[in-house]
Order: C-alpha cells, then sequence, then structure tokens
C-alpha cells in the first residue's frame, strides 16, 4: 500500500492548485481522477468548453462585428454543431497537455479511477479494468466539484432535453431553445445560443434573475436580452416536461402554459459529485445536494485532516476561487503560513453580453447604511466604444461619502471580466475616487470608463476643501 502525504481526489481547478503547492512545499502528492483524463469538470464539461463556445459563436457570428455592418452580418453563413464542436476539441487538448506538464514538472503523481474512503486516513481506487488499489495518507483534499441536478420528472435523452454536461459533449445548433433555470449556466448558454440568432425562452421560478449582482446592471442586461428577442418567463415553475411526436420538447408550466422548443437545456442547479465517495466511512455527512461544509478559513471538514474546496463546497462556486480555496488547503495542511483571503474578489458571468462585479452592489450598500454616490459610464461615450461599433454596455461605480472610498464596481458589456481588474486592485488596496480622477488610462480602452464614471460621481458629490476639488472646473 503506497503512501502519501497529501491525497488530492480531482483535478480541476481546486484539486490542481492543491496538488501543485502541496509539492511546492515537498509533500508527497497523489491526484485521483475518475475520468478518463485530467482536468475535472472545469476542463471537460464547465468552464472551459461553455467559454470556448461562447469565444467560437462571436467569432463565426460576427456578433462583435454587427455595429458596423448591420445584424444581418455573418462571418459564416450556417454555423453547425461540428463547427462549435471543432474548436472544443482543440482547446480540450491543450488544457489537459498544459496540466499534465504541470503536474509531471512538479512531481505530482496522477492515478485514474474512482475513489472512495475506506477511513479517514485510506482510500481505495478502483481502475477502468476493475482493479482496486488502496492508498494511506496524512491530509485528503475533496476537490470533486459538481454534477448538473437532474430531477426525476425531466425526460433527458442527451439530444433534445439536455443538461449542460450533454449540451457540450456533442454540440448543434437547434432551431430554438427553451432554458430551465436563469442562474449564471443557464442566463450563459441561452445568451450564447441567442447570439446565433437561435430564438430563446428562459424559465425561471423566481421574480428576478442573478440576484447577487447589482440591479441596475441586471436591468441593463435584461433589457438588452428583451431587445434581441430573447423570451424571459420569470415567476413560472416547470411542472413536467413531454415530447411531442417528432420529438420536441414541451415544457408545461404551472399556470397551465405550454413551451415548445427544439430543445430544452435544464439547467436548474447542481449536486456535489460525492454520492460515491464513501464519506460515511470517514465521518463526513454531506449536506443539501451533496455540498461539503468546511471551515472558512481552513476548508477543514469536521474531519480535521480531511479538506474540501472548489464547487463541491457551494458558493461562489468559481473556478478562480476554487483555486485560491485549493492552495489554501494545501498551505494548511502543510503547517505553511497562510495570507489572509481579500475582502473582495470579482465574479464572471460568460454572458453575452459579460457581465462582472467586484465589491458592494447599491443595495447592499444603502443595506449597510453608508452615504455614497454612485457614477456611470456608457461605453459609447468612449472612443474605443466608437471605434469598436459598440451599441451597449456600462460601467457603475460607488464611492463613500466620508472619505470617497471605492465601494464596488458592476460592469456590463464587451470586456467586462477583463475590466474588473482595475477597479479590483483598487478596491482592495483601500483606492479613492482620486486615483481614477488623477491618473491616465490608455487611450483609446474601454478603461477609460473608470475615469467618466468617476468623474460622473463626483460631479454629484458634496464639494469639499480638497486638492481633487480645487483641481478639477
Amino acid at each position: 500500500m503506497d503512501h502519501y502525504d497529501i491525497v488530492v481526489i480531482g483535478s480541476g481547478p481546486a484539486g490542481r492548485r492543491a496538488a501543485v503547492q502541496a509539492a511546492k512545499l515537498g509533500r508527497s502528492v497523489l491526484v485521483v481522477e475518475n475520468r478518463l483524463r485530467l482536468g475535472g469538470v472545469s476542463v471537460h464539461t464547465g468552464t472551459i468548453p461553455s467559454k470556448t463556445l461562447r469565444e467560437t459563436v462571436l467569432n463565426l457570428s460576427g456578433w462583435r462585428e454587427r455595429g458596423f455592418y448591420g445584424l444581418a452580418y455573418r462571418v459564416k453563413k450556417e454555423i453547425e454543431g461540428k463547427d462549435l464542436g471543432s474548436r472544443l476539441r482543440k482547446t480540450l487538448d491543450y488544457e489537459i497537455e498544459v496540466l499534465e506538464h504541470q503536474f509531471a514538472r512538479n512531481g505530482v503523481r496522477t492515478f485514474g479511477g474512482m475513489a472512495r474512503f475506506l477511513d479517514t486516513n485510506r482510500i481505495s481506487v478502483t481502475d477502468p479494468d476493475g482493479e482496486e488499489h488502496v492508498f494511506s495518507f496524512d491530509y485528503a483534499v475533496i476537490a470533486v466539484g459538481t454534477t448538473p441536478y437532474r430531477p426525476a420528472n425531466i425526460p433527458f435523452n442527451d439530444r433534445s432535453v439536455v443538461d449542460s454536461d450533454s449540451l457540450v459533449f456533442e454540440p448543434r445548433v437547434p432551431k430554438s431553445l427553451t432554458v430551465v433555470g436563469a442562474g449564471v449556466i443557464g442566463i450563459e448558454y441561452a445568451t450564447i445560443f441567442s447570439a446565433l440568432d437561435v430564438p430563446v425562452t428562459i424559465i425561471e421560478p423566481k421574480d428576478t434573475i442573478l440576484d447577487f449582482i447589482d440591479r441596475e446592471i441586471i436591468e441593463e442586461f435584461t433589457h438588452e436580452l428583451r431587445q434581441r428577442g430573447v423570451t424571459l418567463r420569470l415567476g413560472a415553475k416547470v411542472d413536467q416536461v413531454e415530447l411531442d411526436s417528432v420529438g420536441w420538447p414541451i415544457a408545461i408550466l404551472a399556470d397551465g402554459r405550454r413551451i415548445r422548443s427544439d430543445m430544452l437545456l435544464y439547467a436548474a442547479g447542481r449536486s456535489g459529485a460525492t454520492a460515491n465517495l464513501g464519506l460515511e466511512n470517514a465521518g463526513i455527512t454531506p449536506q443539501d445536494r451533496g455540498r461539503l461544509k468546511v471551515d472558512p478559513a481552513t476548508f477543514q471538514t469536521n474531519v480535521r485532516n480531511i479538506y474540501a474546496a472548489g464547487d463541491v463546497i457551494g458558493f461562489p462556486s468559481l473556478a478562480s476561487t476554487s483555486m485560491e480555496q485549493g492552495r489554501i488547503a494545501a498551505l494548511h495542511a502543510c503547517g505553511a503560513a497562510m495570507h489572509p483571503a481579500p475582502e473582495f474578489f470579482p465574479y464572471g458571468i460568460y454572458a453575452v453580453p459579460e457581465i462582472s462585479t467586484v465589491g458592494l452592489t447599491e443595495q447592499q450598500v444603502r443595506t449597510q447604511g453608508i452615504p455614497y454616490e454612485s457614477g456611470v459610464a456608457r461605453f459609447r461615450e468612449t472612443s474605443r466604444g466608437h471605434i469598436m461599433g459598440l451599441q451597449s454596455g456600462m460601467m457603475k461605480m460607488m464611492f463613500s461619502l466620508e472619505d470617497r472610498k471605492l465601494l464596488g464596481v458592476h460592469i456590463v458589456g464587451e470586456g467586462a471580466t477583463e475590466l474588473i481588474h482595475i477597479g479590483q486592485a483598487v478596491l482592495n488596496l483601500g483606492g479613492t475616487l482620486d486615483y481614477f480622477v488623477e491618473n491616465a488610462f490608455n487611450y483609446p480602452t474601454l478603461a477609460e470608463a473608470y475615469k467618466i464614471a468617476a468623474l460622473d460621481a463626483w460631479n454629484r458629490m458634496p464639494r469639499q476643501t480638497t486638492p481633487l476639488a480645487a483641481a478639477l472646473p
């Protein structure tokens, strides 16, 4: 029986970062992955495929050039599933190659098979041939990610009724699409296919979408979706799904409405992939939908030598935060110094258009009773926006009236997930409105929106006897 200092179950963002960090600290590390290839959900069915699909669609559809050449402009007139799939495969192969090289360079051993805890210091791994292997460990990190939630009343067939996994496994361009669930995954895929001019209907039982995003940004976002012809059925619950005589799914709503489409994507939640891990043998009990509860500072489960990180522990379920969680878990297990996690981290929603946010929303600022002022910049107000032909997109910033510190940045539009990092740095470093007004930004860039939004906020602030107030007309 081989022994390792740390065993990592799963090779997605959390698992890979935990493994590499532990190896860099001189520990012996084994990564167990139940897929045929490394990468986890992120590489195979999650982050990388969805973002690759988005980029492929935007390129082939000519989406980014329609501001100049009209709504009928296309790079490729007929876009088929094979066009989407070829780029997906190339990207996946490259990501796996990079990960394999990273593990090899750091001396991380990998093993393919299904892991199951025998107790708090041993796992058995069943390889693809059915043979069982037992490994012992001092510490373990559970980073198995999640799987799509598949309720029994939805007739999944992975062709016309799909989840987010089967959608990317063999992508096709449907004649029409119904998306059940207006969470991040549902919204991303709904808007990606809408960019292909596929008629899309989104069904969501709540009256709102993406509640953790600033409401003004969501209002701008939903306005653009409706302009594109996306149908939003909010406050509507799907009772069941039937297939008609030609195999098209019909979503039957609780109020009796029936929505028929060529394809139905069920994206109403995910479950932690913990069902077959034998957690009961280690004394760990999953919570609702297989999620694991951890100490938010160390990522230890109730069993102190077993950690969990990534989507399996729930919100925020971002690849970026999962990586940091895995790294912190490895540092703690190795007894290494850990810096405190930053107070604010960015969210990125790769819809069309993108949404990205960092810091407090306006609703949170009001709830906390912070005196504030906000400023808005429209991308069309920037020279770069004109050059790119942008008709939409906005940035919203909020500042404290007491000390002018930045409170939050919220962006919807082209490049939002890249632009947000300027605001993230200023926010975490305690910067103020003065930074954006007094510093020069490359011209022409969309980043100029920071200066425009800051000046917009400053123009409505009470005048103060400060160098900034004195310097501006």
